[in-house]
């Protein structure tokens, strides 16, 4: 099941800045354990999914997972061999705009060993570099 919004108010959108950091969702509010973006990037709903998969096989279902992106933006793509022109391209596929600092996903409820391994599959499946934040860092 692909994340990506029930409807939209526009179907195609401009690709958009990602200079800057995050200014809200930057700390951990509901887990004990986060994994942190520290780079920029588009990060798919493929990506998003990959990762939660890997994080509850790994955790066999126990303790609480929560995605905090969510991919919103459309990102259109042209057939191949198609020449210039002609418009804009089609929707393609949806991805989330990462920006340093901000909080990817959060776990709750399993042992430290079992969380911070968890959230090392995860970071392997995205494509920005990232921490692993707990709330003793503060």
């Amino acid at each position: 099941m692909a994340l990506m919004p029930k409807r939209v108010k526009y179907r195609k959108n401009q690709r958009g800045s990602r200079k800057g950091i995050a200014q809200r969702g930057t700390s951990l509010s509901f887990g004990s354990y986060g994994l942190k973006a520290l780079g920029r990037g588009w990060i798919k709903n493929t990506q998003i999914e990959a990762c939660r998969v890997a994080i509850n096989r790994h955790m066999k279902r126990r303790g609480k997972l929560w995605i905090r992106l969510f991919p919103d933006k459309p990102v259109s793509k042209k057939p191949i061999e198609v020449r210039m022109g002609k418009g804009k391209g089609n929707p393609e596929f949806w991805v989330a705009v990462a920006k340093p600092g901000v909080m990817i996903m959060e776990i709750d409820g399993v042992s430290d060993q079992l969380a911070r391994e968890a959230l090392r599959l995860a970071a392997a499946k995205l494509g920005v570099p990232t921490k692993l934040v707990t709330r003793l860092d503060r």
